[in-house]
């Protein structure tokens, strides 16, 4: 508590300086420290504690993912500002029609930090290294659609086939995804067949068919796998990545991004321009400094002075963002994580989609972020913050949310059981479910009971289904759609039929045409047939969860810094920085 205090009144101050000097009426000043340019092309990025490691199998979140994207180079790189993926040490890709086999073709200028070329085999097997270290490597399930990957020791990530109803595709005993074995119509060219794991050879489906071409056969369909690979686990490791064993931080690190590390102290990381960086001429800054905080005032304090350029990853308290949101410099964006309900659907009577889309849709979240969220998130009326698809919206509709409450047989509530809403215990969550059962109440006239847990009794509770909806969260790796969507739905939770009617256009939901069902509780599969893979689309027309609100991340960033561009997924880019020297206040 004392924290934040001393936050707060170092900024209160801080603002009472600016504003109140003289007799005059004071001029509000734009940015929270408008201090002078540097001179040469540096970049001063505050972006929380000391890295643990440069391991790209084990970052995880910033700054070791800042670290990572600055030092290493992947397939592909993500625009900032579009999330659309970007050629990065592939120059180009293409995919068969069915979206399963992605080859892309490598730069022949791509260079280690030590001058040796990069080759599609350095992909190869920094990608098996992934497998091979098991649960130790975060957000290896990101990899799980690649033919032979294996997910073990973890909890996997399901197959679309699971999500769809109707689906009969069988799932392997280990993997997440159907496994294919050896067949005459079987064709994967890899030379690198893994036996051992069962009575059929197992094929990992990354090949190199040159030392410019990498080939990636996956088990499901995926039109977003070039954004997949831009994530920082997919970016190569020199060698066998024995440089990286110690697991900690080092100069001596082989990378091949546009920066390499020139040197390491308890204040943080320098960064240098790398000299064999295939687009060197092309990347502005000549270094960048990454600075370790410890705590939000004195990294305030050190931004103010004109000793940082950028903050990122700081902990700022509510009463400290609302006195730094009136600044230019400040910036907030919609991160990628959602705060949901999941629904218990193999429950009546939520095995109704009618019910579920009356529940979801009467649910007032702007309400929710601005009264009860104080303005610190932002309303979540789909599943993924970075879509972006106007068609496929969960739209504030109570008068439809009545209707088909009584299409489903509860007129006015009448006969409706009360809804058992677990949350986990915290002050904020618990304001949240008391006002969203207030509006059930006012919307469908049925009655809610918040049921309390702590956080490992509430994972007892989801595991053994003693609920009727409960409170869950997301972070989402990747802006890639089938992965983040899987990042919600696990196999347990898929109905093998869809329930209730279909959604109008009118309000609601927004989704895909209503169908003609042939029963009131029985909707055949969305028109076109089954999907193969896993939509944000299928998601919202489902409602196997109910969206609530995506979460904020805040920076602070210096006026005379150019590019610097964070995004949902905290992804800025080094490469596209550059330091205006010549800026003056307007």
């Amino acid at each position: 508590m004392r924290r934040i205090f001393v936050c707060a009144l170092a900024i209160a101050s801080q603002i009472v300086l600016i504003s109140c000097g003289g007799l005059e009426k004071p001029q509000s000043e734009p940015y929270y420290a408008g201090t002078a340019p540097p001179r040469k092309q540096e970049f001063r990025w505050s972006n929380g504690r000391m890295p643990k490691n440069l391991d790209p199998a084990l970052a995880a979140v910033p700054p070791e993912t800042d670290v990572i994207r600055a030092v290493y180079e992947g397939l592909t790189e993500l625009d900032t500002r579009t999330l659309e993926p970007m050629p990065a040490v592939a120059e180009k890709w293409t995919v068969t029609e069915d979206l399963r086999t992605w080859t892309f073709q490598l730069r022949n200028n791509a260079r280690w930090s030590n001058g040796r070329s990069v080759t599609a085999e350095d992909f190869v097997r920094s990608w098996k290294r992934v497998e091979e270290f098991g649960a130790a490597a975060t957000n290896r399930e990101l990899m799980a659609n690649i033919v032979g990957f294996e997910i073990r020791k973890r909890e996997a990530v399901p197959a679309p086939s699971d999500l769809i109803p109707n689906t009969n595709v069988e799932r392997g005993p280990q993997s997440p995804f159907p496994m294919p074995t050896r067949s005459p119509s079987t064709t994967i060219e890899n030379s690198n067949v893994r036996s051992g794991f069962g009575p059929e050879p197992i094929f990992f489906g990354v090949s190199a068919p040159d030392a410019l071409t990498l080939r990636v056969s996956l088990t499901v369909p995926d039109k977003d796998f070039p954004k997949l690979v831009a994530h920082p686990m997919f970016r190569p490791v020199f060698d066998d990545g024995s440089g990286l064993a110690t697991r900690s931080v080092t100069k001596d690190v082989v990378t091949n991004g546009a920066f390499r590390v020139a040197s390491i102290d308890p204040d943080g990381i320098m960064l240098l321009r790398s000299e064999n960086y295939w687009n060197r001429e092309a990347v502005k800054l000549e270094s960048a400094k990454l600075v370790s905080s410890k705590n939000a005032e004195q990294v305030l304090a050190a931004y103010r002075a004109g000793e940082i350029d950028a903050i990122t990853n700081a902990e700022f308290e509510p009463l400290a963002l609302k006195l730094l949101e009136p600044f230019e410099d400040f910036r907030r964006r919609t991160h990628a994580a959602l705060n949901f309900y999941e629904i218990n659907h193999g429950k009546s009577p939520f095995d109704d989609r009618r019910v579920r889309e009356a529940l979801a849709i009467s649910i007032e979240r702007e309400r929710l972020t601005e009264g009860e969220m104080d303005g610190l998130t932002t309303p979540a009326l789909a599943f993924l913050p970075f879509s972006g698809d106007p068609t496929t919206r969960i739209v504030h509709d109570k008068e439809r949310a009545a209707d088909l409450l009584e299409e489903a047989g509860f007129a006015n509530g009448s006969g409706f059981p009360v809804v058992r809403l677990v949350v986990n215990r915290n002050d904020t969550q618990l304001r949240v479910a008391r006002a969203v059962a207030r509006m059930w109440k006012q919307s469908l006239n049925i009655n809610t009971e918040v049921v309390v847990k702590e956080p490992a009794d509430l994972e007892i509770a989801r595991t053994a289904g003693d609920y009727d909806l409960i409170r869950r969260n997301v972070v989402y790796a990747s802006a890639d759609e089938l992965m983040s969507i899987l990042t919600i739905f696990k196999p347990a939770e898929a109905p093998s039929r869809t329930p209730g009617a279909a959604p109008q256009t009118a309000g609601g939901v927004e989704a895909r045409p209503a169908p003609s069902p042939s029963d009131d509780r029985e909707t055949p599969p969305p028109a076109g047939g089954v999907d193969s893979t896993m939509t944000e689309a299928n998601a919202v027309y489902e409602l196997w969860a109910i969206p609530l609100y995506f979460p904020t991340s805040y920076s602070l960033v210096k006026p005379y810094v150019d590019g610097f561009e964070m995004n949902s997924l905290d992804a800025p880019l080094l490469t596209q920085v550059s330091i205006d020297s010549n800026w003056q206040p307007k």
